[in-house]
């Protein structure tokens, strides 16, 4: 029934016979718990239909002819999760049951993707009746970190492009979003104790166009910031659509922008801070915070208001891509090395993850980074974020830490999706749909029990070459369609043995959705008109990814 994500099994019955038809009088019943996911299926379809769908009980539910329920099975979330669901759609109406709310909720996605494209559209537009042919539908999804990162600090996104971008995930039932809200060239979020975070930290004089080596900027400001509220905001709208929205606030290293609103937080003794502005480049950037205890108040500060927004159980502290050439050449950075026994500056690093790890845990909250942090010592109860291929995942879940897989060779999304100059920008290496498809998250050879810490996968979406929400919009999609099938769906271990053909069959399908819900991917002949960027340079040259 060209369903994406694949589910576990499906039976489809004899459409002639048996045939649910949704109506101005179908009503939307719910057990007692699951009324928030009736509310947000009936606002869906009366959007879509026009019809106001009666909220009644489920057992009520029942009573009426062509009549959606929503429902608990605790037998289902025992032996399978509160992700788990099922639907079984005959005559007498659709019955959806979950594990638990979550489970629910990625039914009634499901049920809404059975009722076609229009079902995914803001208002009613003339077509066929609502109609599905009678179907039985058990599902769970393999992995329980099924995530994406948006980068809102190269390019701000505002809040209700995030918005829509949620329901893009949700749609997909995607269920973190990691927002990586600072770094060099933008601070994106509102803390109330350090106000210059965002009166100098969130926006820059320009930008750069394209590839450092093309030497173009747009000289146009750029900025932005979300207020607390506006998190907040983003934080509850998620979580309706049982979605974590994970906060990253990089550090030691993507600090510019902070180091540009108080310059103490820099390495003062080796370079003038104080002249630092928000950065205007792409790229590892040597300017990195210092060690201070000065510096562990500050970000203690700022982490207590991250607390205060963001609910979820991980906070990302980056640790990625720190020069550690200030950190040499500083004088109070080496008495600082000196002074904790360390053996060198990857241990200094190390000490100043592990202190925000304890921090962290303390508050009942956990740290993860990126498997830079690996380097000079793993803080005990961090988990990682494989983005260098595999290696650093596969080190820290034989050590017995938890992972999240991200390997750039496959699903860094911002990376072009075909060879030739069409594409817009062409950054990074070829990933087309049928390699991101083909993207495995548990690596061959890795025993069980490490295994057992992969959480699941993640596909991220680095901003530096997306100017807005449409540039995003080309970027992820078709792909994230792709990569959500890895996570969720019972997928062959071995990629070779993967049925592509297939899941492009149901990606024609699928695409009609997109169309719907307003998303501008990119098209399978290629990229439309204005969704190119010619002559703006890209690295590297030939796009060929180096070996995992």
């Amino acid at each position: 029934m060209d369903l994406i994500p694949a589910p576990t099994r499906l039976h489809e019955w004899d459409r002639h016979e048996w045939t649910f038809e949704l109506t101005a009088t179908s009503r939307i019943g719910a057990d007692h718990g699951a009324e928030g996911v009736a509310r947000w299926l009936r606002s869906e379809l009366s959007a879509a239909t026009g019809f106001t769908f009666d909220a009644c009980a489920a057992q009520q539910a029942t009573q009426s002819a062509n009549s959606i329920t929503l429902s608990f099975d605790e037998r289902l979330r025992a032996e399978r999760g509160r992700e788990a669901y099922t639907i079984t759609v005959d005559v007498y109406g659709a019955r959806l049951a979950g594990g638990g709310r979550p489970g629910l909720f990625y039914a009634a996605q499901t049920l809404r993707q059975l009722l076609g494209p229009r079902a995914f559209r803001r208002a009613p537009i003339p077509g066929e009746p609502w109609k599905i042919q009678s179907v039985t539908i058990e599902d769970a999804p393999r992995f329980g970190w099924r995530g994406v990162l948006l980068d809102v600090s190269r390019h701000f996104l505002p809040k209700a492009d995030v918005l829509r971008f949620v329901d893009q995930l949700a749609a997909h039932k995607l269920n973190v979003l990691h927002l990586h809200l600072t770094d060099d060239q933008g601070w994106r979020i509102e803390i109330e104790r350090y106000p210059r975070l965002t009166e100098v930290g969130a926006w820059r004089e320009r930008s750069m166009v394209g590839f450092r080596a093309g030497e173009r900027r747009d000289d146009r400001p750029h900025g932005g910031y979300y207020t607390k509220d506006d998190l907040r905001e983003i934080v509850a709208y998620a979580a309706k659509r049982h979605i974590t929205v994970v906060p990253e606030i990089d550090l030691p290293g993507h600090s510019q922008a902070a180091i540009a609103a108080y310059p103490e937080l820099g390495n003062t003794d080796v370079v003038d801070t104080a002249a630092l502005g928000v950065w205007t480049d792409w790229g590892v950037n040597p300017n990195v915070l210092n060690v201070s205890e000065r510096t562990l108040r500050f970000f203690e500060g700022v982490l207590e208001e991250v607390l205060e927004v963001f609910p979820s159980e991980f906070v990302h502290l980056g640790g990625d891509e720190c020069p550690k050439d200030q950190w040499r050449a500083s004088a109070a950075a080496q008495a600082r090395i000196k002074e904790l026994g360390l053996a060198d500056e990857d241990g200094l690093q190390s000490w100043f993850i592990r202190h925000f790890d304890r921090w962290l845990a303390e508050r009942g909250r956990r740290l993860i980074g990126w498997d830079e942090i690996l380097e000079g010592g793993l803080a005990p109860g961090a988990a990682v974020s494989s983005w260098r291929g595999y290696a650093g995942g596969v080190a820290a879940a034989e050590a017995g830490h938890d992972v999240v897989m991200c390997p750039e060779q496959y699903v860094y999304l911002d990376h072009r999706q075909a060879a030739g100059e069409d594409e817009p920008i062409p950054v990074g290496y070829v990933r087309s749909l049928e390699d991101v498809y083909r993207f495995e998250p548990v690596p061959a050879g890795l025993g069980a029990e490490a295994a057992a810490h992969v959480l699941g996968a993640q596909a991220n979406l680095w901003t530096e070459f997306m100017d807005d929400a449409r540039d995003v919009d080309y970027r992820a999609f078709p792909r994230l369609a792709a990569f959500a099938e890895v996570v969720w769906s019972a997928l062959p271990a071995d990629p070779a043995d993967r049925d592509f053909a297939d899941f492009e069959r149901r990606m024609a399908a699928h695409y009609p959705r997109l169309d719907a819900l307003g998303v501008e991917y990119r098209r399978p002949e290629g990229p439309r008109p204005w969704q190119r960027r010619p002559g703006v340079l890209g690295r590297p040259v030939d796009g060929r990814p180096p070996a995992l």
